[in-house]
C-alpha cells in the first residue's frame, strides 16, 4: 500500500446540502453550551474535573484503562503504589498539555509549532517518549492491527517529506474563512489525522484542536467542549467515517459523523455544565451557613478543583491558616459534604471525596 497523499485544503466545491440541518442545530447547541459557562465566575476551577474527564476518555481511545476516579485518587495519594501508573501519567500529561496550549493560544496561533510543543509536554517521561517527541517524524508508518505490515495496513499516512507541506497548508487553512466554524474544525481534525504528523500520540493531539480551534475562533469562551466521549463511544464509527477520507475521499459522511457528534456530545455536556453550574451555587449557600468562615468560598474553589484530596493538600493548597482548614474539613464531614475515602493516621494525611460532583462528572 502507498502512501496517502492528502488534498489541498480548503476543500473545493464541498456540498452544505446533506449537513445544512445538522450545522444548524450543532451551532445552536454549542452557543447554548457556551452560555451556561460564560455564566461561570471561574470557569477553569468548575470545569476542572471535565478536563480530566477529557483526558481519562482520549487517552482511552489510545488503550489507557485507569479510571476518572482511579486518577484523583492517585493525585491525592500520589505515593501510594498503583498498578495503573504509567496509564495514569499518560493522562496527566494530557491535562498538562490541554492547559499549556488553553494558556498558549493567547498568544501564540495553532500552528505546527504550537502542536510540536504540545506533542514535547503530552508524551514527556511516558509511553512513545523516545519516539521523536515533540517533533514530526522523519519516517514512514502505518496503521493496521499490531505487527501487521505496510502490505496490510488499513492506513498509510503520508511519506515524512510532505508533512512539512502538508502542516503548511494545515495552518493556512487555521486562517481561512469557512463558510461554518463546525465544519472547519471536523476538516482540521480529520486532516491532522490524515497527515499523521507524530510518530505517536496523533489522536490524542488531534482531540485537542477542537476545543483550541473553537477557543481561537471565539466559539467558545473557554476551551472546554470534549467531545472524545461521543469518540470512545462510537469508536468504530470514529475510524470509519475517518477512513472513508482516505479510501474513497468521502467528506460527507465524516463531517455528517462529526456534527452527528457534536450534537449529541453537546446535550451530556449541557446537562453536565448545567448541574455543576446549580451544585456549586447550592454549596456555596451551605458553605456560608455551615462554616461561618470568610475562607468558606476558597475552601468550596479548592474542593471542586481537586474533588478527591488529601488533607494535607488542602492545608497547603487552598490558602486558609491551617487552624481554620482544619475545622472547615470537621465541619464538611460531618455535615457529609465530604466523604473519608482513607482514614489518615500517624504523618498520614486523611483523604477526602466530595461524592456529589464526581457523581455529575462520571
Amino acid at each position: 500500500m502507498k502512501p496517502y497523499v492528502p488534498i489541498a485544503l480548503p476543500l473545493k466545491d464541498f456540498d452544505y446540502n446533506p449537513v445544512v440541518h445538522l450545522v444548524s442545530r450543532a451551532n445552536r447547541q454549542i452557543s447554548k453550551f457556551d452560555g451556561i459557562v460564560m455564566n461561570m465566575l471561574n470557569p477553569q476551577i468548575l470545569l476542572s474535573p471535565l478536563t480530566t474527564n477529557e483526558a481519562v476518555l482520549s487517552s482511552r481511545i489510545e488503550g489507557t484503562q485507569a479510571t476518572f476516579e482511579e486518577v484523583l485518587k492517585f493525585e491525592a495519594e500520589p505515593k501510594k503504589p498503583t498498578e495503573k501508573y504509567d496509564d495514569i501519567q499518560e493522562i496527566i500529561n494530557y491535562r498538562k498539555t490541554l492547559r499549556y496550549a488553553m494558556d498558549r493560544v493567547k498568544e501564540l496561533p495553532l500552528s505546527g509549532r504550537l502542536m510540536r510543543e504540545m506533542h514535547n509536554i503530552l508524551l514527556d517521561s511516558v509511553r512513545g517518549h523516545n519516539r521523536q517527541r515533540g517533533e514530526f517524524r522523519t519516517s514512514q508508518v502505518h496503521i493496521g492491527p499490531p505487527g501487521c505490515s505496510i502490505e496490510e495496513a488499513t492506513y498509510v499516512p503520508p511519506s515524512y517529506v510532505m508533512i512539512a507541506k502538508a502542516i503548511s497548508n494545515l495552518e493556512k487553512y487555521l486562517q481561512f474563512d469557512e463558510k461554518d466554524i463546525l465544519v472547519q474544525t471536523a476538516v482540521l481534525h480529520a486532516q491532522f489525522e490524515i497527515i499523521h504528523p507524530f510518530l505517536d500520540g496523533n489522536g490524542r493531539i488531534g482531540r485537542l484542536l477542537i476545543p483550541l480551534f473553537l477557543y481561537e475562533k471565539k466559539v467558545l469562551s473557554y476551551p472546554s467542549f470534549y467531545m472524545s466521549e461521543y469518540f470512545n463511544d462510537n469508536r468504530q464509527m470514529y475510524y470509519d467515517a475517518l477512513n472513508k477520507i482516505s479510501k474513497e475521499h468521502d467528506w460527507i459522511q465524516w463531517v455528517k459523523f462529526f456534527l452527528t457528534a457534536v450534537n449529541e456530545q453537546a446535550q451530556v455536556n449541557i446537562d453536565r455544565a448545567t448541574k455543576i453550574l446549580e451544585l456549586y451555587s447550592r454549596s456555596k449557600d451551605r458553605m456560608v451557613k455551615l462554616t461561618h468562615s470568610q475562607f468558606s468560598i476558597r475552601a468550596l474553589d479548592f474542593i471542586f478543583n481537586r474533588p478527591v484530596f488529601s488533607s494535607s493538600q488542602f492545608y497547603a493548597g487552598s490558602g486558609i491558616p491551617r487552624p481554620t482548614a482544619a475545622r472547615i474539613l470537621e465541619l464538611l464531614k460531618q455535615a457529609e459534604v465530604l466523604t473519608i475515602i482513607d482514614q489518615g493516621h500517624g504523618r498520614h494525611p486523611t483523604t477526602y471525596g466530595f461524592f456529589e460532583l464526581l457523581e455529575v462528572v462520571s
